[in-house]
C-alpha cells in the first residue's frame, strides 16, 4: 500500500491530488554507483523522459526527484533529512507507451511515496520578487492576431562590432505568460498585476549586463518602462513543499522487477552523417535540435571521445592519434537522427555517440589500471566549524566579482564529512582528473568556505585570463579576487592539503583508431 501524502489545498503545478492515482506498472529503484555521486557535468541527473513504456531517471538526489515529481524548483523545497540533495538514486519504470507528462509526476509522486516513504506538505509563502503594472503612458504593444500560432519570447542579440543589444521579441503572450518569462532575465519571481487581458506582440530592447560591474538589477527593468510596463520590489506569493520526512534507504525491489525490466541494448542512431569540417563553421557540441536532428559542429575529435567514454574532455584518452593534437584539421560535424522512442537524454547521446565513434573509425579499446597521479586530502592546521547535523548536505558555488572585474567563486560547504569533501573535490577543480582520497582523519561533519578561481591552475601554465590577479605571497590572506587556485586555497583557508602520488585508476586506452572517420 502506498503511504498517504499530506496534502495541503492549492493550485500547485502539475499536481492533482486524489487517491488512489496512476501508477507505474512495476519499478526499480535503487542507489547509484557512489562513483556517480560527484556534482559535476559528467554525472548530472539525466532521463526523466518516456521512450516506449519505459521511464528512467538516473544519478537523481532526493531533492531531483521531489521537484520533477512536483513541478517545483528545487529552491522552494523546504526542510527534509540532511542527505536529500547528497545521496543519488536511479529508477527505471514501466508504463503504458504515451502515458501523459501530468500522469508520469503522478505516478514518481506514488513512487517516492511507496519507496522512500516520503510526505511532503504544499503551501504558499510570499517571498521577494518583482511586480509587474502597467504605467499610463504610451503603450508600444499591439493585439496578436487571432491566428498567430504559440505564444513566445525570443532574444535577438544585436551587435555592432561587439553586443550593443538584446532585442527580445514576444508574439502572442499575455501579461500573465510574460511575467513567468521574466524570472529568468530578472532572476527572481514575477507577479502580474497589470489587469491587462489578451496576447500581445511587443519587443523589448536593453543593453547587455556589464559582467566587470558590481551585480545590480536587470538592465531590462528600465528598458520595459519604454513599452509601458514598470517592474518595482513586491511580494510573490510561491509555491513551497516541505519535506515532512524520507528514509535514505529505498525499500526493496517487488519479485520480478528483472525479468520485468531487463537492461537495454545500447542505442545506436538510426542514420548518421560524419564528416571533416576543419575550422570553418565554429565549434558547437552534440545536441538534439527542434524536429529531432541530433547535431555537432567543428567539434575536435578527442572531445568527442572523451564524452562518448563519459571521460573528463580535456584529459585526452590514452592512444588517440598525435595528429588530432595540432590545429583543427581534424574536427568533425555530425548530423544523425535517433531511432524512434528512444529518449535523447545526454546519457542515450553518450551512447550513440559512442557506437558511431567506433564504427566510423574503426576504433577498438580497453580499460586497464594503471599508477595515475592522484590526490590525497589531509590534515595540516584545520580551520572548520562543526556542523549543525540537521542542515543540508552539500556544497554551493556562488560566482563573485571585485570591484577591479575580477571574478571568482565562493564555495560555502555545510555539514559535509571530509570523506564527502574529498568525494567532490572533482568538481570544484578541473585539475582533479581523479577520485581524491580521504586521508584527513577528521571525523564528524563540518561547515567551511573558501574563495578561488576555477581557472587559476591554467594561468599559471600559461593562459591569459583577462581580469586576474597575481596570486598572494606565501604568508599573505587569501585575496578573493579569484587569482589562488582551489588547491592553494583549501590549505591557506581551511588548513588542509592535496598530496599527489601515484595510484591504481581505471584509464580508458584506445588499441586502434584512425585519424580520420571512413566516408558517410
Amino acid at each position: 500500500m502506498l503511504r498517504p501524502v499530506l496534502l495541503a489545498l492549492f493550485i500547485f503545478p502539475a499536481a492533482v491530488f486524489c487517491q488512489p492515482g496512476p501508477a507505474f506498472d512495476i519499478a526499480d529503484v535503487h542507489t547509484s554507483p557512489r562513483a556517480d555521486w560527484v556534482k559535476n557535468q559528467l554525472h548530472r541527473m539525466d532521463g526523466g523522459l518516456l521512450a516506449g513504456n519505459r521511464y528512467e531517471i538516473r544519478r537523481a538526489t532526493l531533492l531531483d526527484l521531489i521537484r520533477t515529481a512536483y513541478g517545483v524548483d528545487a529552491d522552494k523545497i523546504l526542510g527534509g533529512p540532511s542527505w536529500l540533495d547528497y545521496d543519488r538514486f536511479e529508477i527505471v519504470a514501466k508504463t503504458k507507451p504515451g502515458t501523459k507528462p501530468a500522469d508520469l509526476k503522478l505516478m514518481l509522486q506514488a513512487l517516492l511515496a511507496e519507496r522512500f516513504h516520503l510526505v511532503v506538505k504544499l503551501d504558499t509563502q510570499p517571498i521577494p520578487g518583482y511586480v509587474l503594472t502597467a504605467t499610463k503612458g504610451d503603450r508600444k504593444w499591439k493585439a496578436a492576431a487571432a491566428d498567430a500560432g504559440p505564444g513566445g519570447c525570443r532574444n535577438n542579440p544585436v551587435f555592432e562590432g561587439t553586443l550593443r543589444l538584446i532585442a527580445v521579441q514576444c508574439s502572442n503572450m499575455t501579461m500573465s505568460e510574460f511575467a513567468a518569462w521574466l524570472k529568468g532575465p530578472v532572476s527572481k519571481p514575477v507577479l502580474d498585476s497589470t489587469a491587462i487581458e489578451g496576447a500581445w506582440d511587443f519587443e523589448v530592447q536593453y543593453p547587455p549586463v556589464n559582467m566587470n560591474a558590481a551585480p545590480g538589477p536587470s538592465p531590462i527593468i528600465d528598458a520595459l518602462e519604454k513599452i509601458g510596463l514598470r517592474l518595482e520590489d513586491g511580494k510573490v506569493p510561491q509555491p513551497m513543499l516541505s519535506v515532512e520526512s524520507a528514509v535514505q534507504q529505498p525499500t526493496p525491489n517487488p519479485p520480478g522487477v528483472s525479468q520485468a525490466l531487463p537492461p537495454l541494448p545500447a542505442p545506436e542512431f538510426e542514420v548518421a552523417s560524419i564528416k571533416l569540417s576543419g575550422g570553418e563553421g565554429g565549434t558547437r557540441p552534440l545536441r538534439t535540435e527542434p524536429g529531432g536532428r541530433i547535431v555537432a559542429d567543428g567539434m575536435p575529435p578527442g572531445s568527442l571521445v572523451a564524452q562518448a567514454f563519459d571521460q573528463v574532455s580535456y584529459l585526452q584518452p590514452v592512444g588517440t592519434p598525435k595528429s588530432w593534437g595540432n590545429g583543427v584539421a581534424h574536427n568533425v560535424s555530425i548530423i544523425a537522427k535517433a531511432p524512434a522512442g528512444v529518449a535523447t537524454d545526454q546519457d542515450h547521446l553518450n551512447a550513440m555517440l559512442r557506437a558511431l565513434l567506433i564504427d566510423r573509425y574503426k576504433m577498438s579499446f580497453h580499460f586497464e589500471e594503471r599508477p595515475m597521479d592522484t590526490d590525497s586530502l589531509v590534515a595540516v592546521k584545520p580551520k572548520l566549524n562543526k556542523a549543525d547535523p540537521a542542515s543540508r548536505t552539500g556544497c554551493t558555488r556562488q560566482p563573485q566579482t571585485r570591484s577591479d572585474g575580477a571574478r571568482y567563486t565562493h564555495l560555502v560547504c555545510q555539514n559535509m564529512t571530509m570523506a564527502q569533501f574529498a568525494e567532490q573535490i572533482q568538481a570544484f577543480d578541473s585539475e582533479m582528473f581523479y577520485p581524491v582520497l580521504n586521508e584527513t582523519g577528521l571525523d564528524g561533519a563540518w561547515d567551511f568556505a573558501i574563495d578561488y578561481d576555477p581557472l587559476a591552475a591554467f594561468a599559471a601554465r600559461g593562459f591569459r585570463l583577462g581580469g586576474a590577479a597575481a596570486a598572494p605571497a606565501e604568508g599573505q590572506a587569501p585575496d578573493p579576487s579569484g587569482s589562488v587556485s582551489f588547491r592553494d586555497a583549501i590549505q591557506k583557508q581551511l588548513g588542509l592539503k592535496l598530496d599527489v602520488h601515484k595510484h591504481p585508476q581505471q584509464v580508458l586506452v584506445i588499441d586502434h583508431m584512425e585519424e580520420n572517420p571512413s566516408d558517410n
